[in-house]
């Protein structure tokens, strides 16, 4: 279950430019030591020795793929940027449904009402986040016309968490585009 958080965006985005910087400059001395390497073992000074090359930087690319996921990804330095990958990907899977949520929304399905008031607010945080405020502000309107129906309906508007079971519960529905 991902939930929303209210980060300082100043922070975020420095802390973010930091780890992205270590990670660029790992994958690069990476690259470069593994392609020459290749060369020096298996390159000929009379030929092209571009497939070494370019198996050194995929080793040195699939090598940084393997620290980020395994020793990166848990570090402190890193948890901005992590946070920010969830934040974007749990917008992607509302996304990927939108039809559905939108057709439940129109029907009054709570799951719909709520994922779509997730959406809003996540999509809020990101654009803040980035450093996008007027993007935010153009949400404005029919967020606020969302969050009264959902006040009508009696639903909690404060819908910071997504609950991957709305998501399964929605793709269960018969699609509503066919």
């Amino acid at each position: 279950m991902f939930e929303i958080q209210h980060l300082d965006p100043q922070l975020y985005r420095q802390q973010t430019r930091k780890s992205t910087l270590v990670v660029v400059v790992i994958f690069a001395a990476l690259a470069m030591s593994f392609s020459a390497l290749a060369v020096a073992l298996f390159g000929s000074p009379e030929g092209s020795n571009f497939r070494w090359n370019l198996g050194g930087v995929l080793l040195g690319v699939a090598i940084t793929l393997v620290l980020m996921r395994s020793v990166f990804w848990s570090q402190s330095w890193m948890q901005p940027a992590v946070y920010g990958w969830q934040l974007k990907r749990s917008l992607m899977s509302v996304t990927n449904v939108m039809h559905r949520v939108e057709a439940g929304v129109l029907a009054g399905s709570p799951e719909a009402m709520k994922l779509l008031r997730f959406y809003h607010l996540g999509q809020v945080e990101m654009h803040r986040l980035d450093g996008h405020p007027q993007a935010a502000d153009d949400l404005s309107g029919p967020m606020e016309k969302h969050r009264q129906a959902m006040i009508k309906m009696g639903l909690e508007p404060d819908q910071y968490r997504l609950d991957p079971a709305w998501l399964e519960r929605l793709r269960q529905k018969p699609d509503p585009s066919v």
